[in-house]
């Protein structure tokens, strides 16, 4: 008589849906598009990204593939409860360990995505150096983008600008913008049409002193000018006070 192998033993049933990677595979596969568009903004690919960015111009897009993954696990999740004969309160209480590691990874990609993956590609693709920010001009700005799966889209998107050398995100919504003041402006930038979709506020400004005026010459009547030189008081040379005759 032939003996029954455990499910993680018998290698026709090894593989019928009873892996808990398949709830990471859920939880990714809808984010695809996004990843992709990700990928082109670091690679500038940039036929790529015209291609997935109508996906990422959607307000609501990663609310869409959050359920999607959600719905994959669930389909997934009924069929393997079919397929055991356990598709009942009884059989759903028999296999919740199966049903936690599913649901489990899948919510679990989807936060880390999002929290951890999504930010951090962001910072990538609009990545600027420590000593290119000492020259140029800040904007600081809070967009009203409703998760931090857009953040890249708003990094990319402002680099299409002639100017701005790069951008860093700081989680859920801020950006700061670095450009140069002398091919580009705060108008410029938040006139982009994606701003029209996601509303910029500005937090700050500041301009980088290699833009700012300089004062080359010295005030009328000034102690400025040096021993008998053009804009002195006529006094010797060290001398504390102005004298004008």
């Amino acid at each position: 008589m032939e003996k029954d192998l455990p499910d993680c033993c018998d290698p026709k049933k090894r593989y019928k849906g009873n892996n808990p990677l398949m709830g990471l595979a859920y939880g990714i596969i809808p984010h695809i598009g996004c990843i992709l568009f990700i990928v082109a903004a670091i690679l500038g690919a940039t036929v790529l990204m015209q291609f997935f960015r109508p996906l990422l111009m959607n307000r609501y897009i990663f609310h869409y593939l959050i359920l999607i993954s959600i719905g994959f696990a669930t389909i997934s999740s009924l069929l393997y409860l079919r397929r055991n004969k356990a598709l009942s309160i009884n059989g759903i209480k028999k296999k919740k360990s199966y049903l936690s590691i599913m649901y489990g990874s899948t919510v679990g990609i989807n936060l880390i995505l999002f929290i951890f993956i999504f930010p951090f590609i962001a910072n990538i693709t609009g990545n600027v150096s420590a000593a290119e920010i000492e020259d140029l001009s800040v904007l600081e700005i809070s967009v009203d983008i409703p998760c931090p799966g857009h953040a890249s889209l708003i990094s990319s998107e402002v680099e299409t600008i002639d100017g701005v050398q790069g951008s860093k995100y700081s989680f859920p919504n801020d950006f700061e913008i670095y450009y140069n003041s002398s091919l580009t402006s705060k108008q410029e930038i938040l006139s982009l049409e994606v701003f029209d979709e996601y509303p910029a506020e500005v937090l700050d400004e500041k301009t980088a002193l290699s833009y700012s005026p300089m004062q080359t010459t010295s005030p009328a009547g000034s102690c400025s000018g040096g021993c008998g030189g053009p804009g002195t008081c006529g006094g010797s040379c060290g001398s504390s006070t102005c004298s004008y005759n």
